[in-house]
């Protein structure tokens, strides 16, 4: 963990404590943030991932890395049960004091606290490239959900337009932090989540680790441009690796 006179941010090589003490020191503001750095896209993002996963009444969905239950809450308008785990307790006590319905519970991506096959659904948004292991976080989230059940990842991607990536890149590296600076409780996480979304793998790189985790019928959806890509996924009869 790097430290300075105006936070904290994790490294990339995302130690579990370092991250979740870094979202703890954004938490208080962390939804209004991201809400301005994304020009109010996160609203449609969050909409888009909800229709993707096919929810119907009386399901069960699981929201892995759900932060303060924003993503949780989208998706129990569904009619399906939807609970919201998270590493970072300042975010869970953030999400508790603002939507006390919504249930959140603390729990690590890759020992996630629940039976085999519990859901009928898991989803992870802007989250899966905090997790420490990428490949184990998704055959985890292969093990919690039943044979047949759906995956629906949501994560920062490549822009599929050269010139467009090139604009959106400066404004990751440039703009980014310095918006950050004006509204975030802890904009030096936003320089760490700027560097963690250039060095992820984009769209058919993720769909190939998915696919090797034990999910299968994998496709991907690019949202804005490829800014973000909505990848789903089936689970296989056996996970990989068991």
């Amino acid at each position: 963990m790097s430290r300075t006179p105006q936070g904290q941010r994790a490294s990339l090589d995302k130690q579990p404590h370092e991250v979740a003490a870094m979202f703890d020191g954004v938490a208080a503001r962390y939804d209004l943030t991201n809400t301005i750095l994304s020009f109010g896209q996160d609203r449609s993002w969050r909409r888009a991932t909800r229709a993707a996963l096919g929810l119907r009444p009386g399901e069960r969905v699981l929201d892995v890395g759900a932060g303060t239950g924003v993503s949780t809450q989208e998706l129990a308008q569904s009619g399906a049960y939807a609970v919201g785990a998270d590493l970072s307790l300042g975010m869970l006590y953030a999400g508790k004091r603002t939507r006390p319905s919504v249930p959140l519970l603390a729990g690590d991506a890759l020992r996630l606290p629940f039976a085999d096959a519990s859901f009928d659904a898991v989803t992870i948004s802007f989250a899966l490239r905090n997790v420490a292991d990428t490949d184990a976080a998704l055959r985890e989230f292969a093990r919690v959900t039943r044979p047949g059940g759906r995956l629906v990842v949501c994560e920062f991607s490549t822009p599929v337009n050269p010139a467009f990536r090139t604009v959106y890149l400066s404004y990751l590296m440039r703009s980014l932090p310095a918006v950050a600076r004006a509204v975030s409780s802890n904009p030096e996480a936003y320089v760490y989540l700027a560097e963690s979304i250039r060095a992820w793998p984009d769209q058919a790189a993720l769909a190939g680790r998915i696919g090797a985790a034990g999910w299968r019928k994998v496709a991907w959806r690019n949202l804005t441009g490829g800014i973000v890509a909505l990848h789903r996924a089936v689970r296989d009869e056996v996970p990989a690796g068991r």
